[in-house]
C-alpha cells in the first residue's frame, strides 16, 4: 500500500499555487485544501460586518466575533473542486474580488486569526493524504511535511496573471498597475508579519514558474511527488 504524505505548497501571491495544488490532488487522489481561501473568507466576514473601515481593523470586535464564524468547504458537483463556505454560504466568487484581495494580508497577519486557522488546518491534515497551499504551511502548519515546495515568480508576471484572471471573470473596473502594487504590498506584508511570516522552509524545493508552461510545471510537480512517495516506501 502506498504511503500517504503531506504536500505543503507555499509561496508569493498570484503564483498559481492553488491551481497546481488542485491539479496534483486530482492526479494522485489526495484532498486539496486552499488555506488562502480560508483567510479570504475571514476577510469577507470582517468586511461584511464592519470590522474593516477607513480607520483600520477593529481587532477586538473581530476577535470576539470569530467564534461565530465557520469556514468550511463543499465540493462543486461539476468540477469536483472545493468551494469556500462562510457559515454554510458558498462565497467562492465573493472572496476572489479586489476588495478582499486588498484587505486579506492585514487580516491574515493578525495573531488570533492565524491561531484559529492554523488549528483548523492541522486538524484537516491529521490523516495525511492532503495537498495544502498557503504562506506558512511548510514552516508553521506542517513543519514535518514530507514534501515542501516554495513557489515564486516575478511581480510583473504575477500581476499579469491576476489581471487576466479577473478579466476572464468579467471584471472590467481593474487596472494592471493597481494589481501590481497590490501584489507587491501583499508580498511585503506577508513576509514582514509578526506571526509565521512568509518564508522558504530550509528543506523546501524552489519552483520559479515565471517562464514555465502549466504542463512543464505539472510535470515538475508530479515528478517530485513520485520521488518523495517512493522514498517513504524504502
Amino acid at each position: 500500500m502506498q504511503s500517504k504524505i503531506i504536500v505543503a505548497i507555499d509561496g508569493h501571491s498570484s503564483c498559481g499555487k492553488s491551481t497546481m495544488a488542485k491539479w496534483l490532488a486530482r492526479q494522485v487522489g489526495y484532498i486539496y485544501i486552499d488555506t488562502g481561501a480560508m483567510y479570504r473568507t475571514i476577510t469577507l466576514f470582517a468586511l461584511r460586518n464592519g470590522f474593516i473601515t477607513s480607520a483600520g481593523i477593529d481587532e477586538a470586535g473581530l476577535k470576539a466575533a470569530l467564534d461565530k464564524v465557520k469556514v468550511s468547504f463543499t465540493l462543486d458537483p461539476d468540477t469536483h473542486l472545493p468551494l469556500a463556505c462562510l457559515n454554510g454560504e458558498v462565497v467562492e466568487s465573493q472572496i476572489r474580488g479586489m476588495e478582499v484581495s486588498n484587505n486579506v494580508s492585514p487580516i491574515a497577519a493578525l495573531p488570533f486569526v492565524r491561531e484559529v486557522m492554523t488549528a483548523q488546518q492541522q486538524q484537516m491534515g491529521q490523516d495525511k493524504g492532503i495537498v495544502m497551499d498557503g504562506r506558512d504551511i511548510g514552516t508553521a502548519v506542517f513543519p514535518d511535511a514530507e514534501l515542501k515546495i516554495f513557489v515564486t515568480a516575478s511581480a510583473e508576471v504575477r500581476a499579469r496573471r491576476r489581471y487576466d484572471e479577473l478579466i476572464g471573470k468579467g471584471e472590467t473596473d481593474i487596472n494592471l498597475d493597481d494589481i501590481r502594487r497590490n501584489v507587491e504590498e501583499r508580498d511585503y506584508i506577508d513576509s514582514h508579519r509578526e506571526v509565521n511570516p512568509l518564508r522558504q522552509a530550509p528543506d523546501a524545493l524552489i519552483l520559479d514558474n515565471s517562464h514555465m508552461t502549466k504542463d512543464e510545471q505539472n510535470e515538475w510537480l508530479l515528478s517530485h511527488f513520485n520521488e518523495c512517495v517512493a522514498a517513504q516506501q524504502q
